[in-house]
């Protein structure tokens, strides 16, 4: 487990779930990542649930990074290899630097701990754009758990001090 980290400023964390089938009553996966952010004090800012469709991915997206009470961005679904998995096409263009160490070790904790060779076949992946970081997850409530448990919260207090280390404070 890694060191803890400390600043004195509460994360704020926007969830959006990519799904063609999932509505608020049944994205057990995005509830997750709200409730575990929410159990290591992070504060929630927004949610929304969109289809598997980059344009839709991408205004939400566009919209979210341009707000500076939004500190970091957690997607989950659309990560597969099927033709309706989109959700990496549609973010990774706006990562202005690739966090690659997140989906290297995400699917070598995957493969090791839960799902076997099966990992093989995820895309999740995180990056940072606009002083934010943006994590790319699968759906399922297994994966979501595995993610920020294991990578994402002992982590998000130093991505956020190193990604507005650069910053002037704002009022």
């Amino acid at each position: 487990m890694s060191e803890s980290f400390q600043t004195d400023h509460q994360v704020r964390m926007a969830v959006l779930t990519i799904s063609d089938t999932r509505t608020q009553e049944t994205d057990t996966g995005g509830k997750l990542v709200q409730q575990l952010a929410l159990d290591k004090g992070l504060e929630l800012v927004d949610y929304a649930i969109v289809s598997d469709d980059v344009a839709a991915i991408r205004v939400i997206l566009s919209d979210w990074l341009e707000k500076d009470e939004i500190d970091v961005i957690v997607t989950t679904g659309g990560t597969g290899i099927a033709k309706r998995d989109v959700t990496l096409e549609a973010v990774e263009p706006f990562f202005e630097k690739e966090i690659d160490g997140f989906g290297e070790l995400f699917r070598y904790v995957s493969f090791t701990e839960d799902v076997g060779t099966k990992a093989l076949l995820s895309r999740a992946a995180a990056g940072a754009a606009n002083d934010k970081a943006i994590f790319v997850l699968p759906g399922s409530r297994g994966a979501v758990k595995l993610a920020m448990e294991r990578l994402i919260l002992p982590e998000i207090q130093h991505i956020y001090f190193e990604l507005t280390k650069h910053r002037e404070p704002r009022g």
